[in-house]
C-alpha cells in the first residue's frame, strides 16, 4: 500500500485549522500529522514530524508564513492558505505548490490534491495568479497596484521584464519571462515569441507576416508585436 503523505497545518486561527483538517478527511492520500499556530512552533513541529506537505497561512503573529519556508525540509511542499490574494505572486516565487483563498472550497482543495499526487515534486505552481488578482509594483518611493487583467503584454529585458499595461505605461520588474509564464493564467496569456507574452484579451488585430508568421496589434498600443515561427502554430490553434 502506498504511503500516505503527512501534512502540517499552520495557522494562528484554531477554527481555520479545524476546518482544513475536516476538508482533508475527504483525501485519504494525506494524513494530518500535526498543527501549529505560529512560525516558531511550526518550525519545531516540522523538524519533529518531517511532513511532506505544509498548509501555511501568511499573516500570523510574529513572523509571517514566508519566513517559515526556508526552515522546512527540502522535499516539503507548501500550500499557502490565506484571505489575502495580493501574496500570490510571492507564493510562486518560493515555488509553492498552490495558493488557496479562504474560505477554502472543497473543489479547489481537490485540484491541489490532484496536483500534489501528479508526481511533480519540483514543478512550479501552475497559474497561481488569476485574472482579477492584484499585483503590487514599485513606483519610485511608493507602490502602485494593478490587476492581472490590466497587463497587455510582457517583454523580456535581460534578467528583468518590462510589463506594459492597457494604457501603454511600462514598468521594469525583476522577474524573468519564464516566471511570468508559469504564474499567469494560460487561458488569457500566450507566449508569442521567446521574448514576449501577450494578453489575448487585448488583441485587436492579427495579420500575416513573413515566413508564415504573424504580427499582433494590441488595443491602444501603436506598435505591433511579432509572433515568431516557433509560436505561430500555437497562435493558429487559438484562432477561431
Amino acid at each position: 500500500m502506498k504511503r500516505r503523505l503527512g501534512a502540517l497545518l499552520v495557522d494562528d486561527e484554531r477554527l481555520a485549522r479545524v476546518e482544513l483538517a475536516r476538508l482533508l478527511q475527504a483525501h485519504p492520500a494525506v494524513e494530518v500529522l500535526g498543527e501549529a499556530g505560529d512560525v516558531e512552533e511550526a518550525a519545531a513541529r516540522a523538524d519533529e514530524l518531517r511532513p511532506d506537505l505544509v498548509f501555511l497561512d501568511v499573516q500570523m503573529p510574529g513572523a509571517d508564513g514566508f519566513q517559515l519556508v526556508p526552515r522546512l525540509p527540502a522535499r516539503c511542499r507548501v500550500v499557502f492558505v490565506t484571505a489575502y490574494s495580493e501574496f500570490a505572486i510571492r507564493a510562486f516565487e518560493v515555488n509553492a505548490l498552490d495558493y488557496l483563498m479562504k474560505p477554502v472550497h472543497p473543489d479547489r482543495l481537490a485540484e491541489t490534491m490532484a496536483r500534489l499526487l501528479a508526481g511533480e515534486p519540483n514543478a512550479p505552481p501552475r497559474s497561481p495568479l488569476r485574472r482579477d488578482d492584484p499585483l503590487i509594483f514599485p513606483s519610485g518611493e511608493s507602490y502602485h497596484v494593478l490587476r492581472v487583467h490590466q497587463i497587455a503584454c510582457i517583454k523580456a529585458a535581460r534578467d528583468h521584464s518590462e510589463v506594459t499595461t492597457a494604457d501603454g505605461k511600462t514598468t521594469l520588474v525583476s522577474r524573468s519571462l519564464k516566471d511570468w509564464e508559469d504564474a499567469l493564467p494560460a487561458v488569457h496569456f500566450l507566449r508569442v515569441h521567446r521574448s514576449t507574452i501577450v494578453n489575448v484579451d487585448h488583441i485587436e488585430k492579427i495579420e500575416p507576416w513573413f515566413n508564415s508568421s504573424f504580427r499582433i496589434y494590441l488595443k491602444r498600443l501603436a506598435e505591433p508585436l511579432e509572433v515568431s515561427r516557433r509560436f505561430a502554430t500555437i497562435l493558429r490553434d487559438r484562432l477561431v
